[in-house]
């Protein structure tokens, strides 16, 4: 199946008889030797193909620039004319300007695919077989960036409603305030939400799919967690990217992952972020003890996982932490102010003031002292001086707990189990639906910690990887706008029936800590399946009799991708093993026609089956788009 692409560049190279090819194979090599000297008349065929300069040529000003270096990365391709998707199919290794470190000086991470798209959600819906992925037909952002165009194109939103104090109630209009609960793919969702959320959100959470060195027999979350290192990286890039667009400027990007992908996902996130030109925003890690208890079994417990700190701008800080429980009992003294804590005057490491001072008990003291000499003055006249009632007399300053609680902490990179555990959020589950529908979900007390640190009273939080609605829970406590994005289907039956909970005012979580009464709503709609029916059925089907059917009504519908010979799979798919014959049906599926463009509203069949009220809503989301178009 060739691109667009791949048959524009072969046909300008058979204008020239057999220059350009060995036999029917192409000579790559004498190509890219002609591109690299700028060869006369192979670049003016070149540019006179309408796809090719379309794909490989800029406009600044009056001059037509083309861009050889891509066309030549392309033909460098290791079997690029059957493996026509992506520059790195093959070479895997580190690379900097887009050579291979064998070839430059300078270094970035690359993997297998990095330039592509990778559409599925990664879920159990998509198989964890090595050898049945549909969520890897990859698309290159050069050679087939005109279909990639399409598939991220805004999509339709339908079954819009919305929740609050009264009920479920259908809703035509979203405005500017309202929290956002949409289920479908998080790749589509998060390139639909861009006319409207780029540069407005204030701060992301996101607990991805953990990537896992060694295969899960029974995996530790809703997501597919067994999937290869390069997929895993592609489907987080893909997002994360998206992700740092929509943050405003003073946003912040927060990440947890497990051991296993730690180190991979930071090299990716700096590349995203540019860490290389901007150290700064980078803000750094926290070690977060996710367990109550220490596994015994096997050679190495795993106790921690790590939090990723990003910012999109060097300058933006972030917040400081409510005091801890923990922090609070230091605080065991008092007087008539109040609790306080010590805090050292006498330091003989750090102290750089020298005075003479007279102890209750009649002995000179000179320092050296952390403040100086008017200060000790002041303070003792403020009776802010603290005498140790045994032992030695040494003064200490008084930190008092009323003033800390107004003025929070920072945090450190160790959060430990006082943040919240795995074990006390599958407990918090249990406690609303009566089950521990989910083992490995967050603690709200780690998201209220997290939500802290990156956002404010009134900020828009996003959490593209919504699950069972911790962060959004934890936001409609603390007076945070949300917006959650979800494609499986508990989304209806565990994501949405927490927050109408919280709304009811729940008392598990933090709601006791936050003083939490109930109130709240939010908005919620789905991405309007086209033929997702078909990609559903096809992973659903038990036999090979199962798959005929769905093929033959496929065959009937403009759903396979255009560049499919129907024909040879007629011929050849049934010979292959049932999981063979659903990834080739799965591959010919054409991605595009997954979920309805916005842009097909007013098409007539498409304008029959979207109510009146979900046509002004989607007027009503998209309409910055419109009013600017």
């Amino acid at each position: 199946m060739e691109t667009k692409i791949n048959q524009a560049i072969k046909s300008v190279l058979l204008m020239f008889g057999d220059k350009y090819f060995i036999g029917e194979i192409i000579n790559k090599q004498k190509v890219i030797q002609d591109l690299d000297n700028y060869d006369k008349e192979l670049m003016a065929k070149m540019l006179s193909n309408d796809v090719v300069k379309s794909n490989f040529t800029m406009a600044i000003n009056d001059a037509i620039i083309f861009n050889v270096n891509k066309l030549v990365e392309l033909f460098e391709t290791n079997d690029y004319w059957q493996d026509s998707y992506t520059k790195y199919s093959k070479k895997i290794g580190l690379t900097t300007n887009g050579k291979f470190i064998d070839e430059a000086t300078e270094v970035v991470l690359d993997f297998p695919y990095k330039d592509t798209v990778l559409k599925a959600g990664m879920t159990k819906e998509d198989l964890a077989k090595d050898d049945l992925r549909p969520d890897e037909p990859f698309l290159n952002e050069v050679i087939a960036k005109e279909e990639i165009d399409v598939l991220l194109d805004k999509k339709l939103l339908v079954n819009a409603k919305k929740y609050d104090v009264e009920g479920e109630h259908d809703v035509s209009e979203i405005t500017d305030e309202d929290n956002l609960v949409i289920k479908g793919n998080n790749l589509f969702v998060l390139h639909s939400l861009k006319a409207r959320f780029t540069n407005k959100i204030s701060g992301i959470f996101c607990d991805p799919p953990y990537y896992f060195s060694k295969k899960k027999q029974v995996d530790a979350f809703k997501y597919n967690s067994n999937f290869k290192l390069s997929t895993w990286l592609t489907f987080c890039k893909n997002r994360f990217e998206i992700a740092k667009d929509l943050l405003n400027e003073d946003g912040i990007l927060a990440i947890t992952i497990g051991v296993d992908g730690y180190a991979h996902l930071k090299l990716l996130l700096d590349e995203i972020f540019e860490i290389s030109n901007h150290p700064n925003r980078y803000i750094g890690t926290i070690t977060w003890r996710k367990t109550d208890n220490q596994s015994n079994i096997g050679e190495f417990a795993n106790v921690v996982d790590y939090i990723l700190l990003y910012r999109k701008n060097s300058n933006s800080k972030l917040n400081r932490l409510p005091l801890s429980e923990k922090a609070q009992k230091e605080y065991s003294y008092t007087d008539s102010v109040g609790k306080y804590r010590r805090s050292n005057i006498l330091d003989l490491t750090r102290g750089r003031y020298t005075y003479s001072i007279e102890t209750p008990d009649g002995e000179i003291l000179n320092g050296p002292w952390m403040i100086e000499e008017q200060e000790f003055i002041k303070l003792k006249e403020k009776d802010e001086i603290h005498w140790p009632s045994k032992g030695k007399k040494i003064p200490y300053g008084k930190t008092y707990l009323k003033y800390a609680l107004n003025n929070g902490q920072i945090s450190s990179d160790f959060w430990d189990s006082s943040f919240g555990t795995n074990q006390r959020s599958a407990d918090e589950i249990k406690l609303l639906f009566g089950s521990r529908i989910f083992d490995f979900a967050k603690p709200e007390k780690l998201l209220m910690n997290i939500v802290n640190l990156i956002s404010n009273e009134n900020d828009l939080i996003l959490d593209f990887f919504m699950g069972s609605a911790t962060t959004q829970a934890v936001a409609m406590k603390m007076n945070r706008r949300f917006i959650g994005i979800e494609q499986m289907d508990y989304i209806n039956t565990v994501s949405v029936p927490r927050l109408q909970k919280v709304i009811e005012g729940e008392q598990g979580g933090i709601s006791k800590d936050v003083d939490w009464q109930g109130g709240g709503s939010f908005v919620y709609a789905e991405l309007m399946e086209k033929n997702t029916g078909f990609l559903k059925e096809i992973i659903e089907a038990a036999t090979m009799q199962e798959l005929q059917v769905i093929f033959e009504r496929m065959s009937q519908s403009p759903d396979i991708d255009f560049r499919v010979d129907l024909e040879e799979v007629k011929a050849t798919l049934w010979e292959h093993s049932l999981e063979e014959q659903k990834k080739t049906l799965i591959k010919i599926l054409d991605k595009n026609q997954l979920y309805f463009n916005y842009s097909e509203i007013d098409d007539a069949h498409v304008r029959e089956l979207v109510s009146d009220s979900d046509y002004a809503f989607n007027q009503s989301f998209y309409k910055e788009v419109n009013q600017d178009g």
